[in-house]
């Protein structure tokens, strides 16, 4: 899956793992056909809709006129509606001969209209038709001599078409109404796109939407295709997404899920055809293969009313069929390898039927009972007991086949073909039925409350409509998944086991080395164009005119928000009532961690591989698992936070059992010994790992100096001198130390406190907690590069600058500049000057009142490209521009933003607890949205010359050393290499 910023591949599987409803047939169930009418206007046009009984989502589905679906439902949270517009059209209806059509296309939709986003459109078309009819020579020329000329015409073209083009207008307008999460991902089935708006901006959203998705103009589309070439070459810098591909191209040898990637060859990026990129847009982009599906602060008459006003008279259009090829049974396992710098690893990967089968509910239900993070057979018989570094299970639900994937990286010695077997025989457990039957019951109830939490939040109840939209399965199925779901029997997860799950899988092993293989896209000459920052279009104008009824902000009052009491031994409790559903949180926070005792998290680490005098380690995990509920115990450098979730009405005997964990903890040498072994092996694992290399190792190294609190750690002679009964003893003390506990959940204050002073076990009297380890945040005197070596295509860069200690008074025009920087860096080194898919700059306020504020600058790019990145980054760091139109948004996206929030359930909670770090005792939005208005662009000017410009810089570079202009990089400061055992301390 790829996305249009950066939406990650991991999000948007998560927004697919609550909606797998995978069943053929479902009990008959009446699906209610109601008439809705406006009482105030009883000659209105009625509209009807379906609903479903026993609907957790009280959904409304309309299907207007010209056939667009519209799925509904209220849910208000806050004045805000989380919005998606689904398109049933994905990479597998890609031409064959032009691959990652339909994701080219997805960054087209937010280039604007022949309204929006131009100057004078009649003058930029007459460009924009040049350079369509040079793309169609271009890739269908093969003399690279005259492909150059050719590409040098559209360059040229490019740059006089941009001048009557006005960039990123779309994005203006959104951020100005105060929409959040403003994006899109293509995948095999769908594209979708994404907006949470506050709700009196909906009628302007609306016409908008329905203005952009009638016409699609190919602006700046020679940058906008540069950008498209990073993300394929972060792809490459992926060895998880050459796996996955892998997988799909041997799973699927027949069908599009295989034989072409959402993102597209290499070969067809480089051959782009607008004329079919618009001829894809028409077929495939009209109002029956659509639907809007929505989710917030809504009243449904108004609603539907106002989608059919603006999207109603949209005609609908001959959708072409899509013919599913069949694959042929595999026979024999399939094995590849995969070479890169990360980890190594092993998958085994299973074909399985489309998502509206039986069948695959089937399989859903064998994933969990395999992996379900508490009790799976997976989870307890090799993550628990420590035989492999890491393992775990997925289905991936799709529309005419669907995959099933195990996962397993190994211990220090140990080969991949063991992993492999070790995962094959839990397999063989499911078929062979050596499982719990009990099992299939906990998991069907984690499911339900798995289901409870994800609609506590609108962007899943918004993506369920999707998911029932893209995968054409009837709202009734899909509210009747869950009671499908729990009819699975023993017999019949043995039965699909075995039918599925044979030799005929996919086995990738993803080995460490450099890959021969490796490709990237090469970078073409781009001159920068023009985005005109202070230019408006005329509907852009009248768009801002229009008047609309304001939403008045609500801030926390955390006197009234919070009710605060007293447990046994003066222990603090805060607590916010769960008025929603029966779902409980619980905290005990204490204020030390690994700054404090090095060896804290290591014993937090080994409480989940202990028993105690009552039961093995297996066994509480499932003990938990039947009741529906999780513990954890999580440290940081200065916290500890030990957490129980679940159902309320187990409230007392979860507690039970946990407390039991705590105090009764047994000693276990064998635990001991794997996980210290363990963590030697995933030490190793992490100096393989870019991101934890840049993000974490190089970021407090230039914070903190070569002894920083990321590299703190035991040497593994300290880790193998540690006794069992030593962690033990830092387990049971946990709850002697003087702490908190925060709840939320649906219980009253006095039977909330009663179960608490009864459950929670703590000495008569507590102890303070001991002295933190404070590092010393170090001042950057000299401009200074780090770089770190590793092999990958592109260049990844953080700038980074010490600022002032936390303040609160500069945080109203903190937030200002975020918002107004953000949309700077993005116009001019993504769209203007095609530099990198994923950039960014922020002031980072500290965390804690006597920490330093950061400006942190981040910019991916080709290595070839790293001089201009800089250049670019550097340049907009030193002389921020003015841009008027990019200023008035930004204030009027600030006030918009913070009066649609609202911070709720246990959030208002946590809010109180970073507030406090702070030594606030209020919430600090109230002053950011009184100054939003009034502050002025010499504030944000005044701020940026005192906090920014000119600060003294560390500049992280990570990148193959092969690669790297090292010229370049001594222009910024001293150079310096940072090799691994510094970073890491090991």
């Amino acid at each position: 899956m790829t996305t249009r910023k950066g939406l990650s591949l991991f999000l948007a599987a998560l927004a697919f793992t609550f909606t797998q409803c995978k069943n053929e047939t479902y009990q008959t169930q009446s699906t209610t056909e109601t008439t809705a009418t406006a009482t105030a206007a009883p000659a209105q046009k009625e509209y009807k809709y379906e609903t479903v009984p026993d609907d957790p989502l009280n959904a409304r589905i309309y299907t207007l006129d010209n056939g667009l679906k519209v799925y509904l439902s209220d849910y208000e949270e806050a004045p805000r509606i989380q919005t998606y517009i689904a398109v049933r059209a994905g990479s597998k209806n890609d031409p064959a001969d032009a691959t990652g059509l339909a994701h080219y296309l997805e960054h087209m939709v937010f280039k604007g209209t022949t309204e929006l986003g131009t100057a004078n459109w009649q003058k930029e078309k007459e460009e924009l038709d040049k350079i369509e009819a040079l793309y169609e020579k271009y890739r269908n020329t093969s003399d690279e001599a005259e492909r150059k000329k050719i590409y040098a015409q559209i360059d040229s073209v490019s740059g006089v078409a941009a001048t009557y083009a006005i960039a990123n207008e779309y994005d203006k307008l959104l951020s100005s109404i105060g929409a959040k999460g403003t994006n899109a991902y293509t995948w095999v089935d769908q594209t979708v796109y994404v907006n949470d708006i506050p709700t009196n901006q909906m009628e302007r959203w609306l016409e908008l939407e329905a203005d952009r998705f009638q016409e699609m103009i190919p602006r700046l589309f020679h940058t906008e295709l540069e950008a498209v070439y990073e993300e394929k070459n972060r792809s490459l810098d992926s060895d998880g997404r050459k796996v996955a591909e892998v997988i799909n191209t041997e799973l699927f040898p027949t069908h599009q899920y295989g034989t072409q990637s959402t993102i597209g060859t290499i070969e067809h990026l480089k051959n782009p055809s607008i004329t079919a990129i618009k001829d894809y847009f028409n077929k495939y982009y009209v109002p029956n293969n659509m639907a809007i599906a929505m989710s917030g602060d809504i009243d449904f008459d108004q609603t539907i009313r106002l989608i059919d006003k603006y999207w109603g008279g949209i005609n609908k259009g001959e959708v072409p069929g899509f013919t599913v090829a069949q694959e042929k049974p595999i026979q024999q396992p399939i094995v590849k390898t995969v070479l890169g710098p990360d980890a190594e690893n092993v998958s085994i990967a299973y074909r399985t039927p489309g998502i509206n089968t039986r069948d695959a509910l089937v399989v859903q239900m064998i994933s969990n009972l395999l992996y379900n993070g508490s009790a799976g057979l997976i989870d307890l018989n090799l993550n628990q007991q420590q035989k492999v570094l890491q393992s775990y299970a997925y289905d991936t639900p799709m529309k005419d086949y669907g995959s099933f994937r195990m996962t397993g990286m190994p211990r220090q010695g140990q080969s991949l073909d063991q992993v492999r077997d070790l995962l094959l025989k839990q397999l063989d457990m499911i078929k062979k039925g050596e499982f719990d039957e009990e099992l299939i019951q906990a998991v069907v109830n984690n499911d339900k409350i798995s289901t409870m939490k994800a609609y506590e939040d609108n962007r899943n109840r918004a993506d369920a409509f999707v998911t029932s939209f893209i995968y054409e399965m009837p709202w009734q199925k899909f509210v009747n998944r869950r009671e499908e779901f729990a009819s699975i029997t023993k017999q019949e997860v043995m039965d699909v086991a075995n039918k599925y799950f044979n030799n005929n899988y996919v086995l990738v092993y993803k080995r460490t080395g450099k890959d021969p293989n490796a490709q990237k896209v090469e970078k073409p000459a781009i001159t920068p164009v023009a985005v005109n920052r202070d230019a408006q279009s005329d509907y852009y104008k009248e768009f801002m005119a229009k008047d609309v009824q304001p939403l008045q902000p609500v801030f926390l009052d955390y006197k009234k928000d919070i009710t605060e009491a007293k447990l046994k031994q003066d222990i603090p409790l805060l607590y916010t009532k769960n008025k929603e559903n029966g779902l409980f949180q619980l905290y005990y926070i204490l204020d030390m961690g690994t700054n404090n005792d090095q060896k804290l998290g290591i014993a937090v680490n080994y409480l989940k591989y202990l028993g105690t005098d009552k039961y093995t380690a297996e066994e509480l995990q499932k003990e938990f698992f039947k009741l529906g509920t999780s513990f954890d115990v999580f440290s940081s450098g200065d916290q500890v936070y030990v957490s129980l979730t679940g159902l309320d009405e187990n409230f007392e005997q979860g507690l039970s059992l946990f407390e039991s964990v705590l105090a009764n903890a047994k000693p276990d040498q064998q635990a001991l010994n794997d996980m210290v072994a363990g963590i030697l092996k995933a030490r190793a694992d992490a100096k393989k790992n870019k991101g934890v290399i840049l993000q974490q190792a190089m970021v407090n190294y230039a914070k903190y100096g070569s002894k920083n609190p990321f590299n703190t750690v035991l040497s593994e002679k300290e880790l193998k001198a540690v006794k069992p009964q030593e962690l033990v003893n830092i387990i049971k003390s946990i709850p002697t130390y003087e702490h908190r506990v925060l709840y939320y959940g649906p219980r009253e204050t006095d039977n909330l406190i009663a179960a608490l002073n009864t459950g929670h076990n703590v000495p008569a009297k507590l102890k303070p907690v001991p002295a933190e380890k404070v590092y010393t945040e170090i001042d950057f005197k000299e401009p200074t590069v780090y770089w770190a070596d590793y092999d990958m295509v592109q260049a990844e860069m953080l700038f980074l600058s010490k600022s002032v200690p936390y303040s609160k008074d500069i945080i109203p025009v903190v937030r200002l500049y975020n918002e107004y920087m953000g949309g700077i860096v993005f116009q001019d080194l993504r769209e203007s000057k095609a530099l990198a898919y994923s950039t960014y700059s922020f002031y980072a306020p500290a965390s804690k009142k006597d920490r330093a504020n950061y400006l942190i600058s981040y910019i991916g790019a080709q290595s070839d490209k790293l001089a201009e990145a800089m250049a670019g980054m550097q340049n907009l760091l030193t002389d921020m521009p003015l841009a008027d139109a990019n200023f008035q948004n930004a204030r009027a996206a600030l006030r918009n933003s913070i009066s649609t929030e609202r911070i709720t359930k246990a959030g208002i909670l946590f809010d109180y607890e970073r507030a406090k770090k702070l030594g606030l005792n209020y919430d600090i939005r109230q002053d950011v949205y009184q100054s939003a208005n009034s502050m002025t662009f010499d504030q944000l000017k005044e701020f940026q010359q005192k906090y920014v410009k000119a600060q003294p810089q560390a500049i992280l570079v990570i990148g193959s050393k092969d690669k790297l202009n090292f010229k370049e990089l001594e222009k910024y400061g001293k150079v310096k290499q940072l090799d691994l055992k510094t970073l890491f301390g090991y």
